[in-house]
């Protein structure tokens, strides 16, 4: 498989390190200047082939000391309209209540970003402009990528512009057509990294010229949505890339067409490197009253070596009513149904086979806590 630009980010240790400090920030409501010094943040995944316009413009973007400089000059009008906050937030183009709708609950104009109902301005990548594009061959079978910074059970609705569209103008219902839906797809390791992913075979249309891919994800768990404009040129290419910063670093995108297709169900799925940072698990106490609950959660560290950080993650029942009113030895972070607990600072070191606590009040019917992913550093 062949692209123009491919690459990795640095290591796991760096990248949930990255997310704790977001969190941290977050809760805090520090400024958007302070609080993404860093390269992630919490959110939940984007289209990375055919890259997204959320995708390709953050790392586009991104500099070495994790400040934005956009070299695309599309990405650089929406940084000016929207500012940093969608960048460090590129998987994070959401709906929680978008169940499923489409037509006449997101508007037209407004289908890039889901109708902006979501946390985060996305509106300018509605905009018509020169976005970073791949470039592909009519009728070939590729690898359809989306990043799975967080794991949920669900299907990917893939639209494209009908022949004839005009782009010049905002995307429209009428412009697009589904061609492909991609249910419970695979995936090449675990949450909680950027060159992890969703794969599946996808063929690609009988077009000519320049179209754009829509992709709507439709949570089964939840009626959270996400959404990702891809803007594709078909020209005979092989999943190269244009109008995006020479040498830019694209986790998880390596262009590759796949034709003949391959058999998703042979293809790996784990984290073909490993998991070299050890491994944590999740367990809670839950004590309920009339209207709330205490909840405490021990992490331990399973494996051989000592871990410097640790994320929990898990989702409330949809519609429960569960909040968190407060929380010691722990930093929260909540995002639709998602809640995400990182350490104190002083927790967050734990030695093979240690443990730390942390604990949280809640207002709402709790008997046991949701199921629980732990993500060492």
């Amino acid at each position: 498989m062949s692209t123009t630009v491919t690459a990795a980010l640095g290591g796991r240790r760096r990248r949930i390190a990255a997310v704790m400090s977001l969190v941290l920030a977050a809760v805090a409501a520090l400024t958007i200047t302070t609080l993404f010094s860093r390269d992630e943040a919490e959110a939940h995944g984007a289209t990375v082939f055919p890259g997204s316009r959320q995708y390709f413009c953050y790392f586009d973007a991104l500099t070495e000391n994790g400040s934005l400089d956009p070299y695309n000059e599309a990405c650089q009008s929406a940084f000016d309209q929207g500012g940093a906050t969608p960048f460090y937030n590129w998987f994070g183009n959401l709906d929680s209540n978008g169940a499923g709708q489409t037509v006449g609950y997101i508007p037209d104009g407004q289908i890039c970003n889901g109708g902006g109902k979501g946390p985060y301005d996305f509106s300018a990548f509605n905009d018509p402009g020169n976005w970073p594009r791949t470039h592909v061959t009519a009728g070939d079978t590729v690898e359809w990528r989306y990043n799975n910074w967080a794991h949920h059970p669900g299907r990917f609705d893939l639209y494209i512009t009908k022949d004839g569209w005009d782009p010049s103008q905002p995307l429209a219902w009428d412009d697009l057509e589904k061609f492909q839906t991609i249910s419970n797809p695979p995936a090449t390791g675990g949450a909680g990294s950027n060159d992890h992913y969703y794969y599946a075979n996808m063929t690609l249309p009988q077009k000519d010229g320049y179209h754009i891919v829509f992709t709507h994800w439709v949570r089964s768990d939840s009626n959270e949505n996400f959404y990702a404009c891809s803007d594709i040129e078909f020209d005979g290419g092989n999943g190269e890339i244009t109008g995006i910063r020479p040498g830019a670093e694209l986790p998880g995108n390596d262009g590759g067409v796949v034709d003949p297709p391959t058999d998703p169900t042979t293809s790996p799925t784990e984290d073909p490197t490993g998991d070299p940072t050890g491994a944590c698990t999740a367990t809670a106490s839950v004590y309920s009253w009339s209207g709330g609950a205490t909840v405490n959660i021990t992490v331990k560290n399973t494996s051989a070596a000592s871990m410097s950080d640790w994320m929990i993650h898990w989702l409330w029942p949809p519609n429960s009513g569960i909040a968190i009113r407060d929380s010691w030895n722990t930093e929260i972070s909540t995002m639709g149904d998602m809640q995400m607990a990182g350490p104190s600072g002083w927790n967050a070191t734990i030695a093979s086979g240690g443990t730390a606590s942390f604990g949280f009040n809640v207002t709402g019917n709790l008997t046991t806590m949701p199921a629980m992913e732990c993500m060492p550093a």
